[in-house]
C-alpha cells in the first residue's frame, strides 16, 4: 500500500514538473519590451511617451545611461535653498 502511494505521489509531482514547464514561454510584461514589436505604432514617440513604455526607456535603460551623482558644490546649493 505504501509503494503505491509513494508512485502516486511521484507520478503527480511528475506530471506536475511537465505541465509547469511547458506553460513556460518568453512572455514580456510591456509589449514595447519585446524586440519583435519595437515597430508597432504604441511603441513609437509620441504615443508611447505618454505611456512611458517607449523601447528605450524599457530594455536596459541602466546600461546605455550612467546618471552621475549629484556633486558636494551642487549638493550643498541644494541644502541651502531649504
Amino acid at each position: 500500500m505504501n509503494q503505491n502511494k509513494f508512485l502516486y505521489v511521484v507520478i503527480a509531482i511528475s506530471l506536475l514538473c511537465v505541465i509547469l514547464l511547458s506553460v513556460c514561454e518568453d512572455r514580456y510584461r510591456y509589449v514595447c519590451q519585446n524586440p519583435d514589436k519595437f515597430d508597432l505604432p504604441e511603441c513609437q514617440k509620441p504615443r508611447c511617451l505618454f505611456t512611458q513604455t517607449c523601447p528605450e526607456y524599457l530594455v536596459a535603460p541602466i546600461l546605455t545611461t550612467k546618471v552621475e551623482p549629484p556633486k558636494v558644490e551642487e549638493k550643498k546649493a541644494d541644502d541651502d535653498k531649504k
